[in-house]
């Protein structure tokens, strides 16, 4: 524990530091962990981008105590927000339980792990900074088994950094993907220089550190490539082929999506998330979700009204 509040302090700062506690504190536990013990216990998963102290105990989703074993995905060794990590069996996620193999991989390319290898995978504020989202779910897809279990935590721009910024639309990702987009990609950087609210992001530093963090971002990771509403995550994961099981938007900046590898039926059994009376949309802090629109935003990028929905069961 204190290796680990030596190593936040020391990427981000005292200020930093004692901004992420204070927003940690002001996190609710969300519903959704109701289930995730079930979907996880005696489970083997793969983290991406851990360790995540939502998952910890005390967190939003606190999974780590439940899960008989886990591993983690990090793209190299040496990163921003941490001490240089090891590969092997070296990623310890619950002192109770044998460590997990730690890799270093892409998050969108998980070379060498075999498909149907995994139960579950985990990913909390991961996918934003990833240059490719949907090669990344696409993969993500492969190395879980059949209904295996995604529980994706992603942050909502309203309570970000990102506010100011426009949420990304399914076709721009949809047109990275075609493009296969890669992580040296910079398309983002001029709109994230002129937007990002450094008074949002205390850990970020000067605006001359920020600047050049962001432009060596091949190397850091650190840049959002891409804003999220929930509306957009809801598409995102469907058009990936994932059945969602539940949906929370919560303070101070979360996306919660629980969700099963489905291909053949996901869009169809998603129907009921995107209507604008559904509770992550009609009770959700953030005010883009609030907005008067039942409209879902297609693959096509056209929007289609649903009707005769039904609410899905558990």
């Amino acid at each position: 524990m204190l290796r680990r509040i030596r190593s936040a302090i020391h990427s981000h700062g005292v200020p930093g530091f004692l901004f992420a506690i204070g927003r940690r504190l002001l996190s609710p536990r969300s519903r959704v962990f109701s289930e995730l013990p079930v979907l996880v216990a005696n489970g083997t998963g793969l983290e991406i981008g851990g360790p995540s102290s939502i998952f910890a105990r005390g967190g939003l989703l606190p999974v780590y105590p439940r899960v008989w074993n886990l591993d983690n995905c990090n793209f190299g060794a040496s990163r921003l927000w941490d001490e240089n990590l090891r590969e092997g069996r070296t990623f310890v996620f619950n002192r109770r339980r044998p460590a997990g193999t730690q890799f270093f991989l892409e998050a969108a390319e998980l070379v060498g792990i075999a498909s149907g290898s995994y139960d579950f995978v985990l990913s909390s504020h991961t996918l934003e900074h990833i240059a490719n989202p949907i090669r990344a779910l696409h993969e993500w897809s492969r190395i879980l088994k059949p209904n295996g279990t995604l529980v994706l935590v992603i942050p909502h721009r309203d309570g970000t950094f990102d506010h100011r910024r426009p949420v990304t639309t399914l076709a721009h990702l949809l047109e990275d993907f075609a493009n296969q987009v890669t992580e040296e990609d910079l398309t983002h950087l001029p709109e994230v220089m002129q937007l990002h609210d450094l008074n949002r992001d205390p850990g970020a530093g000067t605006r001359e550190e920020f600047e050049q963090r962001c432009g060596e971002n091949a190397r850091h990771r650190s840049m959002h490539h891409h804003v999220f509403d929930t509306r957009l995550a809801i598409e995102l994961i469907t058009h990936a082929g994932h059945r969602i099981r539940r949906v929370a938007a919560l303070r101070p900046y979360h996306i919660v999506i629980v969700a099963h590898k489905s291909f053949e039926d996901a869009q169809p059994a998603n129907r009921a998330f995107f209507l604008q009376s559904a509770p992550h949309f009609a009770t959700s802090p953030f005010p883009a979700d609030r907005l008067k629109n039942s409209t879902f935003r297609g693959p096509s990028g056209g929007a289609k009204h649903f009707i005769d929905c039904h609410e899905i069961g558990t």
